[in-house]
């Protein structure tokens, strides 16, 4: 037998093996596998140790002369080295118990930006046993008091540039509940507290299910919810993504999110102190000063939620006063790491930016599970997860895409089995978790003090009798290539000629037209029809719009250059037969840049219902025009059908 020569056998083998590792996504998943398996071991370590608790791991980083003088933290013009933080914590811990009497175990309010304050109160309480309960600060009236009587807080520490938000009403409504507003006298008095570490029996006895914060949601559909968040889950995360996007010791992680988020807090906050990095905060988001804060701080890793990019995007160039140079790539970043960056988006993104690398994520504060995709090339554009062949094998059995009736929005069981029906490849159904079904809560604590919502979280009998899995409510699609794709939430999804329609993919098409720069799409009810038709609210490009004696408004080839462009597009049932032009730059959202739906959908698209000074067009032809009261009354009568 005649062998190869080598100069035929090797360059054979490295495409032998780089087509098997296109195929199976090996190395992507080895790369899972690194980041996941240390983060675990670490945690039992820690855990059997009883310095679980992450005021250790600031307390480890603050004693340690190689890193005890790196810069912890950064904001505005502040900086605080690992041992200058260890020893604000410890006083802010010493006067929080001998001033105001927390205890271990005991939930206290923290109402706040982002700040250096509020992150030593959050360690601060950490170091006592104690448990924050991180408050929106833009809440106030009901919600305000809804969430601070959920946590039970006879303490709220509140920022003195939101310490409006509590009114008089919320005061009377929470009479034991003391409303402290930390101005900076106060602050001061922390200060000159002696920097005694509390004792460990406060806070070695932590377990992974125990509570680490409490964190709500958004509420956009009725009152916030408090999601426990365990240290379970502070911790893994944190370990598990620092080694994921390669975080280091040299490394200054930048956000603007709200650290009353999970996104923030764990995937932030929690993150760079799990890596010992620098954590550089900005008081809260603004398109204006965000590059500007990215190059102060010497940023390599940025953070994202919903819609942050499309208003970075949507921004002029910054360029130089002095030598008129754009400084959109002049930065360190390599790396932007988040949730909800729409496909539309993503590349533009990357491009104007000068970002290398996307790491975007999939979960949900009250979830078990996550998916991931980092992300450097076209391979996995716009996908909230992917892995390979090996990572499925080891972690497959624990997540299902089902099927999901169209009329009750329910998992699709099937009649004979009683089981669910797994989704197809491509077709969208709801994304669940699984759960030990013996004990649940050892994955699962779902919200504090409200087990009639943690119940509507958790599915039975899915695939065979007595198991348990976790309803994320959102349905995506997996792909043949093992790739996750964000499809709609739950409820956004409306019907329309018999058909489903997805409001993220209407939304990613329409974000795709020159003259949009954000689109939020959802299903109105109108007289006379079934289902619900499609209409989006635009905010539209300025150059785009032509002033009117009250209000700028879209120009007429605008408006027939959108139609053209959904009718090539869209299928017929999908089309947005309205649009509601949105007054102002931007479109609502939560404090974490997710658009909100809720109230568009109430207000519908009868002329004199709809507020804010929007106006309604509808798709008439070629063309989108003015929807007026005349149409509307067609509507109800029956003379026109759409």
């Amino acid at each position: 037998m005649t062998s190869l020569p080598l100069s035929i056998t090797v360059p054979a083998a490295a495409a032998a093996a780089a087509y098997l590792n296109a195929r199976t996504q090996l190395y992507y998943d080895l790369h899972l596998l690194r980041s996941i398996v240390p983060t675990l071991a670490l945690k039992t370590w820690h855990t059997a140790r009883g310095r679980l608790n992450m005021f250790y791991r600031l307390e480890d980083l603050a004693l340690s002369p190689p890193s005890a003088n790196r810069i912890f933290l950064r904001f505005e013009d502040k900086t605080y080295t690992y041992a200058q933080a260890y020893d604000t914590v410890l006083r802010y811990a010493t006067w929080l118990r001998e001033n105001r009497g927390v205890k271990k175990g005991e939930m206290v309010g923290l109402m706040w930006q982002n700040t250096d304050t509020l992150i030593f109160l959050a360690v601060a309480l950490w170091a006592l046993g104690a448990v924050p309960a991180l408050l929106n600060y833009n809440l106030t009236g009901q919600p305000l008091v809804h969430c601070v009587k959920k946590a039970s807080a006879r303490l709220v520490l509140v920022d003195p540039v939101v310490a409006s938000n509590v009114t008089e009403e919320v005061r009377a409504e929470l009479k034991d509940t003391k409303f402290e507003v930390v101005t900076e006298e106060l602050e001061r008095q922390m200060l000159y507290c002696d920097a005694v570490r509390p004792p460990d029996e406060v806070r070695s006895d932590v377990t992974g299910k125990d509570m680490a914060m409490l964190i709500y949601t958004s509420g956009t559909t009725g009152l916030p919810k408090a999601a426990i968040v365990s240290w379970d889950k502070v911790v893994v995360v944190a370990g598990f993504t620092s080694r994921w996007i390669g975080t280091t010791k040299n490394d200054v992680f930048y956000t603007a999110m709200p650290l009353y988020h999970t996104t923030a807090m764990c995937l932030g906050f929690a993150h760079t102190l799990a890596a010992g990095g620098t954590f550089a905060i900005a008081r809260k988001f603004s398109t204006r000063t965000f590059w500007d804060d990215v190059r102060k701080h010497g940023a390599d890793i940025i953070q994202y939620v919903g819609e942050t990019c499309r208003y970075l995007l949507s921004a002029p160039p910054k360029i130089d006063p002095q030598t008129g140079e754009n400084l959109d790539t002049k930065h360190k970043v390599r790396i932007a790491f988040g949730n909800g960056l729409r496909p539309d988006v993503w590349n533009r993104f990357k491009e104007r930016f000068g970002i290398e690398t996307i790491a975007e994520f999939y979960g949900a504060t009250e979830g078990n599970f996550a998916t991931w995709n980092l992300s450097r090339n076209e391979f996995s554009v716009g996908a909230i997860g992917r892995a390979g062949s090996l990572y499925n094998i080891i972690i497959g059995r624990t997540i299902a895409v089902v099927q999901v009736d169209p009329d009750t929005e329910e998992p699709m069981r099937d009649p004979k089995t009683g089981f669910c029906r797994r989704a197809l490849l491509n077709q969208p159904g709801e994304l669940l978790f699984k759960l030990p079904p013996k004990n649940v809560e050892a994955r699962f604590q779902g919200y504090f003090k409200d087990s009639s919502s943690t119940s509507k979280k958790i599915m039975r009998n899915v695939f065979k009798k007595g198991d348990a899995w976790f309803r994320t409510g959102d349905m995506v699609r997996w792909d043949g290539e093992n790739r996750v794709f964000f499809s709609d939430r739950l409820g956004d999804t409306f019907r329309w000629k018999s058909e489903n329609v997805s409001t993220a993919e209407v939304a990613q098409v329409l974000g795709q037209h020159p003259a949009v720069l954000e689109a939020n799409v959802y299903g109105v009810k109108l007289p006379r029809h079934e289902g619900r038709a499609g209409c989006a609210a635009i905010v539209f490009k300025p150059e785009t719009l032509v002033a009117g004696k009250e209000k700028p408004t879209p120009t007429e080839e605008t408006l027939k250059s959108l139609a053209s462009y959904v009718r090539e597009r869209l299928p017929k049932y999908a089309l947005p037969i309205f649009i509601r032009v949105v007054k102002g730059d931007a479109m609502q959202a939560t404090g974490t840049n997710k658009q909100v739906k809720t109230v568009l959908r109430q207000e519908g698209v009868e002329p004199g219902k709809v507020t804010g000074g929007d106006e309604v067009y509808w798709l008439k032809g070629e063309q989108y025009v003015r929807f007026e009261t005349g149409d509307w009354r067609a509507l109800e009568g029956g003379r026109a059908r759409l």
